[in-house]
């Protein structure tokens, strides 16, 4: 009888372990299928390097580089606000902080993880956006540089969280060894500690970039929704994931706006799935360095 348990347990949670790996081949399989057909009317040249995105004028015009250069350009803005104040509140909580500090910082930064992503569109809206434009001096506050901001705070949690967990794998004997050799605390957390964990640290960079660029509703509401080629921050621009959820509804079912917009979609889940195979790679890299891949 416990044998049977035991075959009933293992196939169940291998079940449950194929799952994902099943939802992912249909999701892979519908991108495929729905944004493939756009490609009988566009070349994949023109689609990816086309400098219009004009799919409903008389002649339609399908040039995604606009969309992609936005991602970019709010990706970086987001990753500079986002790792100097993650890894650094990581460092100071590991690190530096006592207890108490450690109790209240920690729930705090991790309940920024919690916090619905349209709540961060109305504070980018209300908030962030009125003051850039009295600060630029800028037609509308609704740009590139306010999106970079409200992501780069959302991305927080997932850099700070990721790189402690990335600090607490490096052994204690390496601070102890540094100590011995007459090195202080700055020291010992800036050739010692932060080296040792810069694989994980690098891994919740990617992560964070990963997070900012599949983010869509913040983005659609802070960004300004322009398809223009992207040439200051203080421009309104418009994503790939903004576009995606703009259009979709206004998009005729199998008509050749609606397999584009599934192939951005196809272009998005590209570009986060090479952030994620990075980051296992890097992450994996880590842990056989330092002797915990079993």
């Amino acid at each position: 009888m416990s044998r049977l348990k035991e075959k009933i347990y293992r196939w169940l949670f291998t079940a449950l372990a194929f799952s994902s790996l099943l939802f992912l081949v249909g999701i892979m399989a519908v991108l495929f299928k729905e944004g493939l057909p756009v490609f009988k009317e566009v070349s994949p040249a023109n689609f990816i390097f086309g400098k219009s995105w004009y799919p409903t004028y008389s002649v339609p015009e399908f040039g995604i580089l606009p969309l992609i250069l936005a991602s970019l350009w709010v990706t970086a803005g987001a990753v500079a606000v986002s790792v100097p104040l993650g890894i650094g509140s990581a460092l100071y909580i590991h690190e530096l902080a006592g207890k108490k500090q450690k109790a209240v910082l920690k729930p705090l930064i991790e309940m920024l993880a919690a916090i619905p992503s349209i709540v961060f569109g109305f504070f980018g809206m209300v908030v962030v956006a009125p003051f850039l434009q009295k600060v630029f001096a800028i037609p509308t506050g609704l740009c590139g540089l306010t999106a970079s901001v409200v992501l780069g705070i959302m991305a927080i949690p997932t850099v700070s969280s990721l790189a402690d967990d990335a600090l607490g794998f490096v052994p204690r004997s390496f601070k102890e060894a540094s100590y011995a050799l007459g090195a202080n605390r700055w020291q010992t957390l800036y050739k010692v500690v932060i080296p040792a964990a810069g694989s994980g640290i690098s891994t919740a960079i990617i992560l964070g970039m990963s997070r900012i660029v599949g983010e869509t509703m913040t983005v659609l509401m802070v960004s300004g929704g322009a398809a223009v080629m992207p040439s200051s921050f203080l421009q309104p621009m418009r994503p790939l994931t903004s576009t995606i959820a703009a259009e979709m509804g206004e998009a005729a079912m199998g008509g050749t706006h609606y397999h584009a917009l599934f192939a951005i979609g196809l272009v998005l889940f590209l570009i986060t799935l090479v952030f994620n195979v990075a980051a296992e790679v890097i992450s994996r890299r880590y842990r056989i360095k330092l002797g915990l891949n079993r």
